[in-house]
């Protein structure tokens, strides 16, 4: 699929994975909208890749509404990207006994909705859009890529939010993917394993501390790059024939339990 004059909306664009994204289609022709909560940031990247940025918490669907107002203003929306997402650990009970000491039912909720309820709410909302596209030669009005990642299918001790949202998105991928294809748009999603982002911090410890968990993937024994999740991202956009599938980019690993 073509995606060079078109628009497209990236989530949790300002950092990680979703910067990677938003530049490589950005260097493909399209109108990128960087859609994040954190306003510096987002703005220094949309100006970077002559995009726009929207301010955007998932949970609100308000923002989301108004950044596919945007994209679409700019140019035919014909690809998303849902990178938004958060993390969290706690084991589902305590030490003591006490329901005061298990699991934050908050937490856990939170979780959830930023990052299974957020993605959907983006996917709804987009898809409707790409729906009014005029279709290409494939029949195709555009593509959507959500973000999981391998703790849905190997979710390590304390996991249990995290993996049961990002397990959700993995869930849902094949059943929208075939709501949407009345309407020639395709969706997939990539779960990506252990991935040099901001999260694991800078500096020297930071550095010794990521090298010592590259070493439990099978090959390479290094952490991904974002720029190595980004591609594959492009790949499901723009490969007319990727539908309907949640790859793994991982390196071959397979989490232990912890």
């Amino acid at each position: 699929m073509e995606l060079s004059g078109s628009s497209a909306i990236v989530t949790g664009a300002a950092s990680g994975i979703g910067a990677a994204a938003a530049r490589q289609l950005a260097a493909l022709g399209c109108h990128v909208v960087v859609a994040d909560l954190q306003a510096d940031k987002g703005e220094a990247l949309a100006e970077e890749i002559k995009g726009v940025f929207v301010q955007v918490d998932v949970t609100n669907t308000e923002q989301i509404a108004q950044a596919v107002e945007v994209a679409t203003g700019l140019a035919p929306l014909r690809a998303v990207v849902n990178s938004a997402g958060i993390g969290w650990a706690q084991r589902t009970i305590g030490r003591d006994g006490t329901v005061e000491s298990a699991h934050s039912l908050e937490a856990f909720t939170k979780v959830v909705h930023i990052n299974l309820i957020g993605t959907f709410d983006m996917v709804r909302q987009a898809a409707t859009a790409m729906s009014l596209n005029e279709p290409d030669a494939d029949g195709c009005r555009g593509a959507i890529v959500n973000l999981a990642s391998v703790a849905a299918f190997d979710g390590q001790i304390g996991q249990a939010s995290y993996s049961a949202s990002k397990g959700g998105v993995v869930g849902m991928t094949l059943p929208v993917a075939r709501d949407l294809s009345a309407a020639g748009i395709r969706l997939n999603t990539v779960a990506p394993g252990l991935i040099d982002t901001p999260i694991y911090g800078e500096g020297e410890q930071a550095e010794a501390f990521k090298a010592k968990l590259g070493e439990s993937v099978l090959f390479p024994k290094r952490l991904g790059v974002p720029d190595e999740l980004a591609s594959m991202v492009v790949e499901c956009l723009t490969n007319s024939y990727m539908n309907g599938e949640t790859v793994r980019l991982d390196g071959g690993i397979r989490m232990p339990p912890k």
